[in-house]
């Protein structure tokens, strides 16, 4: 933790509130369902659910936003206030922003009802000088932003600016998580988390939603916001983040269950990685925590299973069986059956051909990884589930016993080339195996040409030596996360001293 300076988040504070009951009739007067209200929880939206989910992570907070003087806006001031979360309001000339989704008990909503402060009415009020201190004094500022004018208030703007020009030294980070209809993030700005939908309005080109396009678009929003890191968040399909160097690091999501509700999972995400770069994280390992913290989140109800401090004891909608498997990591990722239909996937240069031929000609996205896969461990799995949810078929590139040798010592491999290749063919996240006799799998991938190239491993930051073959098709390099703990070398040298003991 970062001692008692706190985590600024600044952005639009709105009013969410969740009624809920049984439908158990239509209407009379048209084919609607009739909702018999049961109870009806509020809750701090917007910028004040990021600081309250940060709050309730154990850290100080402090909010910079803009409060109406109406019932709703003494409502969502008490929220915030049982929150724990300091309040720097600087007024709003207006109604307070409404949500209301009404839901079944089972969490089933039918309709979200907003109201006051739409159509861009409502002015704030001027930056404070207790909000330009709170922004100059913070462990780390998130700007939270949801398009209804804090973030583009010109004191605000200005003082986000000068902290912005400090946040190159990584101790004093900005991130940002941006809104179409609000301003571009602050030039210097050290991760910036716009989710897919987002990216694709600021940078509508090219088009598609295919993990190559989202690159093409985190790239081109990093240097048009001159942003050290843009992380496209995908829902789902997890996150994508860019940086200055090296290939893009593509993260998978857990897979959420039954009981999943997306409302602040962004907030969740945003708040989880910001409160990680003021403890001094990298951005990379900001992003693996914070998509699985958005996971779980998800999974245990979205913002309708938070619950406030205060409201800890009252009754709540039950998640359900899947939110126990939310607790999960990476390996709890969902994946999808081979596209060929069979248990155990083709192993071969022409099968694995045809595998990607036929995922083409249904418009669905390849992906290609390769290592040496002796003895096959945990992080194997992971790394190669997490590839397989990058795109809509996958292909080993398996380094043969030659080349094993040449890369790891005469004493491998353990397991030969064949039996390596069955097992990977055995996995359902595994579609085909093509087994090489290179050091690297360049002259294969000229020949698969996948449209991505996921690569395992502690890679962030380092240029990959496919990349600049990838390039000439199109193709894009991304890295996934590097399990730490688990390694075939680690495995021998524990048999070994068993052995030996």
């Amino acid at each position: 933790m970062s001692g008692e300076l706190p985590l600024v988040v600044i952005g639009d504070a709105l009013l969410d509130r969740d009624v809920e009951g049984a439908v158990e009739r239509l209407a009379p007067d048209a084919p609607v369902p009739v909702l018999d209200q049961q109870r009806a929880v509020a809750r701090p939206g917007g910028a004040a659910l990021a600081a309250a989910l940060a709050a309730a992570d154990g850290r100080p907070v402090t909010l910079v936003t803009a409060l109406s003087g109406d019932d709703a806006g003494r409502e969502l001031a008490a929220l915030i206030a049982a929150a724990g979360v300091e309040l720097v309001d600087l007024g709003l000339d207006g109604a307070t922003p409404e949500k209301v989704r009404l839901r079944t008990t089972a969490g089933t909503s039918l309709l979200r009802l907003d109201r006051g402060g739409t159509g861009g009415s409502g002015s704030v009020g001027r930056a404070t000088a207790a909000a330009r201190a709170a922004i100059g004094w913070a462990s780390a500022v998130l700007v939270a932003d949801y398009g209804r004018g804090v973030a583009a208030e010109p004191g605000i703007r200005a003082a986000l600016a000068e902290r912005a020009a400090a946040a190159g030294d990584e101790r004093a980070p900005l991130a940002w998580d941006p809104h179409p209809r609000g301003p571009t993030p602050t030039p210097g700005v050290l991760l910036a988390t716009p989710n897919e939908r987002e990216a694709a309005a600021f940078a509508p080109e090219p088009e598609g939603d295919d993990l190559p396009a989202v690159a093409q678009r985190a790239a081109a929003l990093r240097r048009r916001w001159g942003a050290r890191h843009v992380c496209v968040t995908r829902g789902r399909h997890g996150a994508l983040l860019v940086g200055e160097d090296g290939p893009p690091l593509a993260l998978a999501a857990p897979a959420a269950g039954p009981a999943a509700d997306p409302c602040g999972a962004g907030d969740r995400f945003a708040a989880t990685a910001a409160a990680l770069l003021a403890d001094g994280a990298r951005c990379d390992e900001a992003v693996v925590a914070a998509v699985e913290a958005a996971s779980r989140f998800v999974a245990a109800g979205g913002a309708a299973g938070f619950r406030l401090p205060s409201a800890a004891t009252a009754p709540a909608a039950s998640p359900g069986p899947a939110a126990d498997a939310a607790s999960l990591g990476l390996a709890a990722t969902t994946v999808a059956a081979p596209a060929t239909g069979s248990p155990v996937a083709p192993i071969g240069l022409a099968a694995a051909e045809a595998v990607l031929a036929a995922t083409r000609a249904r418009g669905g996205t390849t992906v290609a990884t390769g290592g040496c896969f002796d003895l096959l461990h945990a992080g194997h799995v992971r790394t190669l589930e997490a590839a397989r949810a990058l795109g809509d078929c996958l292909v080993v590139c398996l380094n043969d016993d030659a080349s094993v040798r040449r890369l790891k010592g005469s004493a491998r491999p353990l397991v030969p080339a064949h039996d390596r290749a069955a097992v990977l063919a055995a996995l359902t996240c595994v579609d085909a195996v093509v087994v090489f006799g290179e050091d690297t799998p360049t002259a294969l991938l000229e020949r698969l040409r996948p449209d991505v190239w996921a690569k395992g491993g502690d890679y962030a930051g380092a240029s990959l030596p496919e990349a600049e073959a990838l390039e000439r098709w199109g193709g894009r390099a991304v890295v996934l996360p590097h399990h730490a703990g688990h390694s075939t070398t680690r495995l021998i040298e524990e048999a070994s001293n068993r052995a030996a003991s």
